[in-house]
């Protein structure tokens, strides 16, 4: 097929089926992908945090957990949520968009939840001791003194999970949620020009992951950059202080 077709066929298609892509296909995926990040953090701190107890048995749990998660496919996770829980909960009246969401939820917390960890347990245990020596309880140094700083170092990698499942929600089309690859299917079916609705939906899930790509790592060189910035000046108060 020569090139000039296969672009007179992407415009024939945007032209007649733009409202499928751009409005169903991009709001779905992106709705998606808020939920299921959104949710993801949220777990994935308390699961960092249980992670981290004292508690023996809460800690094997919570790693169990996090194991199973990170060690089967997500497809796998998103046919149990989506055929297995509905009928083993019937009293959860939830749709289909919904169980699908809170599969991606749970899959994107156990990955979270390590990233949180490693921020958390990257912060000065300084903090933590001059908190509690100021009368705060554990709970309220977590939330007000730990977390606050782990949040600011792990945001980029939060912003790359984002775009790993706004990637993942391509698997949703498994069950014709009206994501982006269900707008390629119902248009496939439509027109019968597969290659070029492909074409489509890889462009348009390119213009979607490319900026953000750019900007979270921009903000991965700033903030490396500001943290070398303050060793710098760290060592060079305690040379100073060394000297005198």
């Amino acid at each position: 097929m020569e090139f000039a077709q296969i672009g007179a066929n992407i415009v024939k298609i945007m032209r007649d089926y733009w409202k499928v892509f751009l409005i169903e296909g991009v709001s779905n995926t992106l709705i998606l992908t808020c939920i299921a990040v959104s949710l993801g953090a949220i777990l994935g701190t308390l699961v960092a945090i249980m992670k981290m107890s004292r508690f023996r048995l809460l800690r094997v749990i919570v790693t169990a957990y996090v194991e199973i998660i990170r060690g089967t496919p997500i497809l796998l996770q998103l046919y149990i949520f989506y055929f297995c829980l509905p009928q083993m909960l019937p009293f959860l009246k939830l749709s289909a968009f919904m169980w699908v969401a809170i599969a991606m939820c749970v899959n994107s917390s156990a990955y979270v939840s390590e990233v949180i960890r490693s921020g958390i347990q990257a912060v000065d245990k300084g903090q933590t001791e001059a908190a509690r020596s100021l009368g705060l309880s554990a709970g309220q140094t977590m939330r007000k003194v730990v977390l606050p700083q782990a949040i600011k170092n792990i945001l980029p990698a939060l912003g790359n999970e984002f775009v790993m499942i706004l990637k993942e929600t391509s698997l949703a089309s498994t069950f014709f949620l009206g994501d982006l690859m269900t707008s390629y299917q119902k248009v496939k079916g439509a027109t019968f020009l597969g290659f070029e609705c492909l074409l489509i939906v890889g462009i348009i899930y390119f213009c979607l992951t490319f900026p953000l790509s750019k900007v979270i790592g921009y903000f991965e060189k700033r903030m490396a950059s500001d943290k070398s910035y303050k060793n710098h000046h760290k060592h060079k108060k305690t040379a100073q202080g060394g000297n005198v």
